[in-house]
């Protein structure tokens, strides 16, 4: 239930403002387009002057939220760096709301100076309480001391905001006491919450109070004199327009904000506050956020100039974090721009000229293709935000397409600056745009749907504003003259519609390409046959299964195995190779799934290798245990290995013996080898594994010697022995036996062993024991404490705690496994994915029938 809401959330807000912008229509019921063109037009430089000042005070005064939530989680940053955080992510989320905008803008930011993911939730939980408390002191206090009548068309309980003042600074009041005195934390759904110091709760007052009094200054100052309210009470009307904005989570707030404002005010000239109200949304929202797009562009050529500046290097993985989603949302604004500009009137002066440059059927045709890619941007915005190379071409094509359309449909210069801005940024910016993969098969989430439908309704609702008084009929679709703006009006609306529906058809119809599957070459095989020779680590010869494909070093002395099952590509072990070599060739792998939106997932990693991944920002997750037993100085002597000793000497009195086969003399075995795999799979009613797991194939098992164990000259049990050059240690891979003889397990590694030291190695690997020593003591993680309960009593799916007790007769060393992924809510899938390629069907006979 929680996830679907979560979902259907953004719709909800939709909802909410197609019911704000019908409320809008009614309260602007006497007004023009022409009217507010008018008002805009009329209003002093110096009002715009001053709202900018305050503006630039106001996102000063922004960063102290930040610093405050740092100090609370007892993180210290560099203060540049958080300023440049702060202003970057208010920007987005004044702008596309916390979840779209901020919240990501804030993790991209923090996380590249080393902050986790939970560091960054607390911080942005921080920022919410921060405001709250201010609106609740300043807010109350407001109410208090110069209330307002709230207007008999609102049908509300009360008529008189004093009530609520009085309620909103007790809550303050508790709030601040509780910060003095109560110093246990809350438990509130199984989540502990603990309250900020005095010092840190007088900050938060401090600094949300500053902020909202100057936001509400930097509007206050652009509305007109008869608005007929005092600062203290416009105050109180647009600390209501804030807390309207928040609750039914609009982005931007669009539609609400203002009609909370028009709603209150007590102004005779509406046209005048709506106007205010357009140029506080152009000061406020969307002038900073062009100023971070240029800030992280300048950035990125900074770096490029001093790449090996530390700094420089630091700044640049800053700007490459949040370049891309910036410039998606400037691509998206540059949208709704052409769109509300192909749905207002034209300037007549302006049209007037273009009769003697031009013909119709050019400004015709520029208005409507002017539209057209308008929602075109809406929708390749999601492209550029997941750094697709297409998305790139396509946006760069679209905002020349408009410069052009806007100067010839109206000679709308204003448009074409700003477009002209968004492509000279996209242009800079061309390297971060390097994605394979096309726009169609990307993933719309719900609030990226949400945002364009909260577009296209807010073009339309202008649209028909604009046009209110135009008498409209058949006649008007096919009505074509310079001044004809309401048909232009129309026919754009068809084919904004057309776009947006074959869009969505296309996008149902299509599936998604995977990335490239062919196998590898001969001369690919050759090499990775020479470097798993050398390897210390017998895993690494399941490079040889024919089942994975290989990313290598840039100069071919290491490589990483891998297979891709939906989203998550699968790394089975650390990097096969050079150990110096292992950093950038998982970076080299991250940026291949990079490429084609794929999770980075490492299977079976060991401890040594764990920074790597952790630097790479990915969450380690632990699997289990691998046990290898020293054999240098093995022996089964001792009371601890006396049943291992007398299964032994049983089975060779009985005649049965051990024996290594070399590789070249394998060949006459294998029909011997596969009659007895196909017996123990029919008896434990299994299929054959990959991935992890060998499986019986020919071809592979010819890599290798097979250990054997014959009765008389019969064989009943079979290994094939992984050894490699530096005798760093042993293991086997596929091991199958008639399971009818009892104790040929036992006397298979007991030789195994006793063999592995006579030949000098230092090891032999039994493999993993799954879930293995995962902790799972009360504040361990839910995944913890699930293994844990699957460990003890999930028997009747599969012995966990028995193949560790089995491995344990040996005295092994354990050594922890980990799974590396991006963890979070990927974590399931990831999990499932790998699941599906390990537990993949092969037959187990069917290649036998190919044989001559």
């Amino acid at each position: 239930m929680k996830r679907l809401l979560s979902r259907l959330s953004p719709f909800l807000a939709v909802l909410i403002f197609i019911a704000a912008a019908w409320l809008l229509a009614h309260e602007l019921r006497n007004y023009r387009w022409h009217d507010v063109r008018e008002s805009l037009s009329a209003m002093p430089p110096q009002k715009i002057a001053f709202s900018i000042v305050l503006m630039i005070l106001n996102y000063v005064v922004l960063v102290g939220y930040d610093l405050l939530a740092l100090k609370a989680i007892a993180r210290k940053l560099p203060l540049l760096r958080v300023a440049f955080a702060s202003f970057t992510g208010f920007a987005a989320s004044y702008n596309f709301g916390a979840t779209l905008g901020g919240v990501p803008v804030r993790y991209r930011s923090y996380s590249v100076l080393g902050l986790s993911s939970v560091e960054v939730l607390q911080i942005s939980i921080m920022l919410g309480g921060t405001f709250w408390i201010g609106v609740f002191a300043i807010g109350g206090l407001a109410f208090i001391l110069d209330p307002f009548t709230l207007p008999p068309d609102l049908h509300l309980p009360i008529t008189s905001v004093s009530g609520l003042g009085w309620l909103l600074v007790a809550s303050a009041v508790v709030y601040m006491g509780l910060t003095f005195l109560w110093k246990k934390p809350f438990t509130i759904a199984g989540h502990e919450i603990r309250l900020p110091g005095p010092g840190i709760a007088v900050g938060q007052l401090g600094i949300a109070i500053a902020d909202i009094m100057i936001a509400c200054g930097c509007l206050y100052v652009l509305l007109p004199p008869d608005v007929g309210m005092s600062y203290p009470q416009f105050l109180g009307v647009f600390l209501l327009a804030q807390i309207a904005v928040v609750l039914t989570h609009v982005p931007g707030g669009v539609g609400v904000f203002e009609l909370v404002i028009l709603t209150l005010t007590e102004s005779t000239a509406k046209d005048d506050v709506v106007a205010a109200l357009l140029v506080f949304r152009v000061i406020y929202y969307l002038l900073p956020l062009f100023v971070a797009i240029l800030l992280l562009g300048a950035q990125e050529y900074r770096a490029h100039r001093h790449h090996f500046d530390p700094v420089a290097r630091q700044a640049w993985q800053i700007a490459s974090s949040l370049l891309p989603t910036l410039l998606a949302f400037a691509a998206f604004i540059a949208g709704v721009v052409l769109l509300l500009s192909g749905n207002t009137p034209g300037i007549g002066e302006r049209i007037t000229t273009l009769k003697h440059y031009i013909p119709l059927s050019f400004l015709e045709a520029s208005h409507f293709l002017g539209s057209v890619a308008g929602v075109a941007l809406l929708l390749t915005a999601r492209g550029l935000q997941l750094k697709l190379d297409s998305a790139w071409w396509g946006a760069a094509f679209l905002l020349v397409a408009g410069i052009i359309t806007s100067l010839l449909k109206g000679l709308d210069y204003e448009a074409a600056i700003l477009l002209s801005l968004v492509l000279i940024a996209l242009v800079a910016c061309r390297d971060q745009f390097y994605r394979k993969g096309s726009l169609v098969h990307e993933r719309f989430s719900p609030g990226w749907l949400a945002l364009l439908a909260l577009a296209l309704v807010s073009a339309t609702w202008l649209g028909f504003f604009s046009y209110r008084h135009v008498d409209y009929q058949n006649d008007l679709w096919w009505e074509f003259t310079f001044h004809g703006d309401a048909s232009r009006f129309l026919r754009a609306s068809v084919g904004v519609a057309v776009v947006v529906l074959v869009f969505a058809i296309w996008k149902l119809l299509s599936r998604a390409p995977g990335p490239r599957t062919e196998p590898p070459t001969a001369a690919e095989l050759e090499t990775v046959a020479a470097i798993v020779s050398q390897s210390p680590r017998v895993s690494s010869t399941l490079a040889l299964l024919g089942d994975k494909r290989f990313l290598f070093s840039d100069d071919n002395t290491a490589f990483i195995m891998y297979a891709v099952e939906r989203r998550s590509w699968v790394a089975m072990g650390d990097p096969v190779g050079p150990v110096e070599q292992w950093s950038e060739l998982v970076w080299k792998f991250r940026e291949l799934c990079d490429r084609y939106h794929g999770w980075p997932v490492f299977y079976q990693v060991a401890p040594e290798s764990l920074s790597i991944y952790l630097d790479q920002g990915l969450t380690l997750l632990k699997l289990g245990e691998d046990g290898r037993v020293p054999v240098r100085d093995y022996s089964i002597a001792g009371n601890h290995f006396k049943s291992l000793r007398s299964t032994r000497n049983k089975l060779q009195k009985s005649g049965y013996t051990f024996e290594i086969v070399p590789r070249d003399q394998t060949a006459e075995l294998m029909p011997r080898l596969r009659e007895i795999s196909d017996g123990w799979l029919a008896e434990k009613n299994s299929a054959e594994k990959g991935f992890s797991l060998a499986f019986f194939e020919e071809e592979y098992l010819r890599h290798f010697d097979i250990a054997v164990i014959r009765d008389a000259e019969k064989i009943v049990a079979f290994a094939n022995v992984l050894a490699n050059e530096p005798k760093e240690e042993a293991s086997i891979d596929l091991m199958r036996y008639d399971s009818s003889i009892p104790g040929l397990m036992d006397f298979l590694f007991i030789e195994l062993l006793l063999w592995a030291k006579e030949q000098g190695y230092e090891w032999f690997n039994f493999g993993m024991a799954p879930l293995s020593g995962i902790e799972d003591r009360k504040l361990a993680p839910m995944w913890n404490k699930v293994a844990g309960l699957v460990y003890r009593h999930g028997d009747h799916f599969y012995s966990f705690e028995g193949l560790r007790a089995y491995k344990s007769k040996f005295k092994p060393v354990w050594t922890s496994r980990y799974l590396a992924s991006p963890g979070g809510w990927a974590l399931p899938q990831v999990l499932a994915d790998v699941t599906r390629l390990i537990g993949r069907h092969r037959p187990s006979s069917d290649s036998a029938d190919d044989e001559p």
